[in-house]
């Protein structure tokens, strides 16, 4: 068993973290992984309503009595959602653990930690993330250049890149609470790397998509294990606001689009990356039908376990590749 300060504030067995994914983040998925050991989260965005989300939160507590969480991502607007309604139904449905991540989330810390919640909050770079511990979160997530979804402007990169292992480095060097690391981890491997480079734990997003609790079509995990590290690719880099997604006929005319002569609009694309058509790409199994998100992870996703199967398996490769480094370790000989 591997103990981390992650461990001990969650009240989990496993130091690993589900991350908030829209469309995906309902109650079999979350529910499967706290009752296999690590922590679940709810997408609270993913519900229509705060309402919903409060019958959501229901749901999932029936399914598991262990600690799990939910996740409220703020992100730029014409008509913002209703961020206050859904933390406040969350906290009155007696959820303590919430992930954070976005734009100026001060007001949502302020009003969680007056509630006795945990707050693990992502960020990109060391600087938001002295920034964040500054404004009282217990735990930090630092998302690298691997990672599904946005990986932020400044290109630093995950825990399988040099990159990263100096930002995870110097996080250990700079940061007074616990952080995690996220991006390009999908294995008990990835899990003693970043252990050792100071973390406290892993958070995974696109492994999870991958296992037989995934509230996605089948034909989408069967892809992902037929695809490797280079079936992603980068859109919205000219706009600054760049995401990693799932490589396909949608996502390459995207890019097409922004490497025109004069650059591009985000009116130019609004079609193509309708979340709509997102949606419908986990719900007809077809690959091409719109933006789907991916990291660079899904090079190392050979099979769709159970929630329960796969944090077992992470849980005791990570064990034994700890153990084995202890054998590199030779006692000096004495004068």
């Amino acid at each position: 068993m591997i103990t981390t300060a992650l461990t001990e504030l969650l009240g989990i067995r496993v130091p690993v973290v589900q991350g908030g994914m829209q469309w995906v983040g309902k109650p079999p998925l979350p529910a499967a992984v706290s009752n296999a050991g690590g922590l679940g989260i709810i997408t609270a965005l993913t519900q229509p309503n705060p309402e919903a989300l409060r019958t959501v939160i229901r749901e999932t507590r029936a399914a598991t009595d262990k600690p799990f969480g939910v996740n409220l991502t703020i992100l730029p607007s014409i008509n913002p959602p209703d961020y206050e309604g859904y933390a406040r139904v969350a906290v009155e449905e007696g959820v303590k653990i919430f992930e954070t991540a976005g734009n100026s989330p001060g007001k949502l810390f302020k009003f969680f930690k007056s509630n006795g919640c945990i707050v693990i909050h992502k960020c990109t770079t060391i600087r938001h993330a002295k920034s964040a511990e500054r404004l009282g979160v217990d735990v930090l997530s630092i998302d690298g250049f691997e990672c599904a979804g946005h990986p932020g402007e400044e290109d630093i990169g995950g825990p399988c890149s040099g990159a990263d292992r100096s930002q995870l480095a110097r996080a250990a060097q700079e940061l007074k609470i616990p952080y995690i690391a996220s991006g390009g981890i999908a294995d008990g491997r990835g899990l003693a790397a970043v252990l050792a480079l100071g973390a406290a734990g892993v958070n995974m997003g696109t492994r999870f998509l991958c296992t037989v609790e995934s509230p996605i079509h089948q034909n989408i995990k069967e892809k992902m294990v037929a695809s490797n590290e280079t079936d992603t690719i980068h859109i919205f880099r000219t706009l600054n606001n760049t995401a990693r997604v799932f490589k396909n006929a949608v996502s390459t005319q995207v890019v097409a689009i922004e490497k025109r002569p004069g650059g591009a609009k985000f009116e130019d694309v609004r079609e193509l990356v309708a979340g709509a058509r997102g949606r419908m790409v986990y719900e007809n199994g077809d690959p091409d039908y719109g933006i789907w998100t991916a990291g660079i992870s899904v090079g190392l996703i050979k099979d769709i376990p159970t929630c329960e199967e796969l944090l077992s398996r992470i849980e005791r490769e990570a064990e034994e590749i700890i153990g084995g480094m202890t054998k590199l370790v030779k006692a000096k000989a004495k004068l």
